[in-house]
């Protein structure tokens, strides 16, 4: 492959270009078509130098003395050979399959190890699986698995999470207001899976300033609303927005506001929700005055926002956390009920859309533009689990569980092969986590990080970073396609995904069937050509490949016409009916009824908020928002991860009022607890979060104790909140995480040693 002049690559924090001298990366300069490049995009560079970098197959030494997984993320590794060690997984991989079956090897891995299509760890480690025999996997995902299981129900498949947003530009054109559930909180624009050659959240917000539009952020802390003139912020109780939204349609359907053309023609059930709004089917109006005692707001707020949305057009978004609780089908279902009930889905860019201020892209133009990775294989086996039940499937083999409508068994794990991702991130109770990860016979780790994932496996294998191979970048929401140079060889004895899978299937007997005689140099310029005729099928000239790859970049021409969401749908419900069981929008499922729900959108609080008999104990309620100077734990001992840290903790947002109740200051070390775990932090006193609420970002390493706490907790040395966090499921509905319905308390530890007089004053000091 010919090398270009200028070295270019991308990360899922944006493109860049790399300057290299002597075989070492200096540094590296945003690309230069970025209106807005994020201050992250050093992080991809400090990755491949990471002082906990993994840089030779390690075997860990309690398997070695045949310990059955006990030693898991406390013991001590000892490095061998590439081939012992590919020697070691294809043996574990055919005992397992042998003995117990396909089913048995679990294929984990979550998709965000590379911003390259080709190097997509996920993909090649289940086509890898699928072409020794098949493998037990997961669906859908922690940001949004939920509403991704649920709401396909009630808009059809093809208008659910993974539908494209209306776009914002034509938001901006034709809405008056965005009323946005959890904000547009600008952390999130610069993230993309894939990579994206433009990060569009400036551009987004000056021209809904410039259009005077009206955006009104609900959500537990004012960090979520956008930094543009006029924006209005209204504080929430956290997991309360499912009231909130049924006392808006309360309000709507008790003055006459609501569109009864609309919902008469275009969804089915209303009468059913009509009937549980006003309170003739338990006996409970959700009136302005219930909903205010729940939430928080004021009931003559919410009656006043009703009304104003009633009179101007406008657009109702949510973030994914929304539905990261208990019960979180509920609020989107709401969501789709109160714009059904204002009648304005599919018109010019009004409606609901769900993901705006989630990711970079979401309401951009609908680019599509095509991309793709080394292609999948069937599975033959049909075994699969939600992504966030893995500690429930470990710890409970052959159990049944309901999932969207269906009864299912968990299978028997005896081996796990891990290749992208880290649930000792994602995933929530880490202790119960850390326990059923002792469970399975073996596990294999492809890591470049020392973190959690790779301390409790029983073999780690070495794994190149995006910058120490050929790729090809981007994202269908973004108008570049992207090339990604090799800027340096691979560190230590690391080596890519692929070519790890390639020689294991060699030594199991289907080398041909995984590679197709292919390289991955092979495999990227072949997917540049399955690109260049999708394109051309649109009437898209590109060039070929050595000129793209020398050029380093392919921009998609503008879409000619914006759509709004369900546009086709509005025109013509007849001739484009929905994918639901009616045809409509349904706000009403007798299905759900039959899970033993009520079958429509409803408030259910749940076990652990603050109007629960928990709270009494437990009186803060803790969020996990997505880290500020990292992706994930991607990147959790860069500087701009550092940043966001005093004294090696993580920071703990806290009301000032529930600082003084517990004699708290800013920076003081404190200790986040609960009956499941304890973890560490520094505190930071935050006038904007609502009180009841502290705020921890997860991605801190998880290290784990030695030392019980007391019989039931363990702690954390770090400042990992998913050790507080509970793994249960949304409901049956969806099964997703629940990361957000979480309760603590804080006490002080240690105070700063630098202590701010001024702050001790404020704390009642002296």
């Amino acid at each position: 492959m010919k090398s270009p002049r200028q070295l270019r690559s991308a990360s899922h924090w944006g493109a860049f270009r790399i300057e290299v001298d002597r075989g070492v990366i200096r540094d590296v300069a945003p690309f230069e078509f970025d209106p807005a490049p994020s201050p992250l995009l050093r992080n991809a560079v400090e990755m491949v130098y990471a002082p906990n970098r993994v840089l030779k197959p390690a075997v860990r030494a309690g398997w070695l003395k045949g310990d059955g997984g006990a030693g898991r993320g406390q013991d001590d590794f000892i490095e061998i050979g590439w081939d012992e060690a590919l020697d070691i997984v294809a043996a574990q991989l055919a005992r397992t399959r042998k003995l117990y079956g396909d089913a048995a090897v679990f294929g984990g891995s979550y998709g965000w190890a590379s911003a390259g299509r080709v190097h997509h760890a996920r993909g090649l480690l289940h086509r890898f699986l699928a072409a020794g025999g098949g493998f037990t996997g997961q669906e859908t995902n922690y940001s949004y698995g939920a509403a991704m299981a649920f709401i396909p129900h009630v808009v059809g498949k093809s208008e659910g999470m993974s539908s494209p947003l209306t776009p914002l530009a034509q938001v901006a054109e034709n809405a008056r207001i965005i009323l946005a559930f959890g904000g547009l909180p600008a952390k999130n624009w610069e993230v993309q899976s894939g990579g994206s050659g433009v990060h569009a959240l400036s551009g987004h917000l000056h021209t809904l300033t410039q259009n005077g539009v009206r955006v009104i952020t609900v959500s537990p802390f004012r960090d979520d609303s956008p930094d543009i003139p006029g924006a209005e912020f209204i504080s929430i109780r956290p997991t309360t927005d499912c009231a909130l939204i049924l006392a808006l349609i309360h309000i709507l359907i008790t003055e006459n506001l609501h569109d009864r053309a609309f919902l008469a023609t275009y969804t089915s059930g209303f009468e059913t929700l009509e009937a549980y709004v006003m309170g003739t089917s338990d006996g409970v109006p959700k009136t302005p005055a219930w909903a205010s005692a729940i939430t928080g707001i004021p009931a003559e707020m919410i009656a006043g926002l009703a009304r104003d949305l009633a009179r101007q057009p406008s657009m109702i978004t949510a973030t994914w956390s929304l539905q990261r609780a208990a019960n979180g089908e509920q609020p989107f279902w709401a969501i789709i009920s109160l714009a059904s009930a204002l009648g304005r889905i599919g018109l010019p860019g009004q409606g609901f859309g769900f993901g705006y201020g989630s990711i970079n892209g979401m309401g951009d133009a609908g680019y599509k533009t095509p991309l793709s990775g080394v292609p999948s294989l069937p599975n033959p086996v049909t075994s699969h689990i939600p992504v966030a039940r893995i500690t429930d499937m470990l710890m409970n083999p052959g159990q049944g569980y309901r999932y969207n409508f269906q009864t299912r068994h968990y299978p028997d794990i005896r081996l796990i092969y891990w290749a992208g991702g880290n649930p000792f991130h994602h995933h929530q109770d880490l202790n119960r986590l850390s326990t059923a990860f002792r469970k399975p016979d073996f596990v294999a780790v492809h890591e470049i990080i020392w973190n959690g994932t790779a301390r409790h496996s029983d073999i780690v294998l070495p794994a190149t970073t995006a910058l120490e191979r050929n790729d090809i970048g981007g994202s269908s929401r973004d108008p570049f396609i992207l090339a990604m140079h090799r800027a340096i060889n691979p560190m230590g004895d690391a080596r890519n995904d692929y070519d790890i899978f390639a020689a294991l299937a060699e030594r199991l007997g289907y080398r041909k069937t995984f590679t197709e005689g292919r390289t991955t140099d092979d495999w990227v310029k072949r997917q540049w050509e399955r690109s260049r005729a999708t394109l051309a099928g649109r009437g898209i000239d590109t060039p070929d490949f050595e000129t793209f790859w020398e050029q380093g970049y392919f921009r998609m021409p503008e879409p000619k016409r914006m759509k709004t969401r369900l546009e086709d749908f509005r025109a013509d419900p007849e001739a484009n009916p929905v994918e639901t069981a009616t045809g409509r929008i349904m706000l009403s499922l007798p299905q759900v009824g039959e899970e033993g729900l009520p079958p429509h959108a409803a408030w259910l609080g749940a076990d652990e908020y603050l109007g629960s008999a928990l709270a009494s104990r437990y009186p803060l309620h803790l969020l996990t928002p997505q880290p500020p100077g990292r992706l994930h734990s991607q990147g959790g001992l860069s500087t701009a991860s550092g940043a966001h840290r005093r004294n090696g903790y993580e920071i703990l947002r806290i009301n000032p009022k529930d600082a003084r109740d517990r004699e708290i200051a800013d920076d003081d070390v404190v200790e986040v607890f609960n009956d499941r775990g304890v973890c560490m932090a520094v505190a930071a006193l935050d006038p904007g979060l609502c009180e009841g609420v502290v705020r921890l970002p997860p991605g801190a390493d998880y290290l784990g104790s030695r030392r019980a706490v007391d019989p039931v907790s363990q702690l954390d040395r770090g400042s990992n909140p998913n050790i507080l966090t509970r793994d249960v499921g949304t409901s049956v509905l969806g099964q997703g995480c629940t990361a957000q319905s979480c309760l603590v308390d804080v006490r002080l530890v240690q105070r700063s040693p630098n202590p701010d007089p001024a702050a001790t004053k404020r704390m009642g000091g002296s």
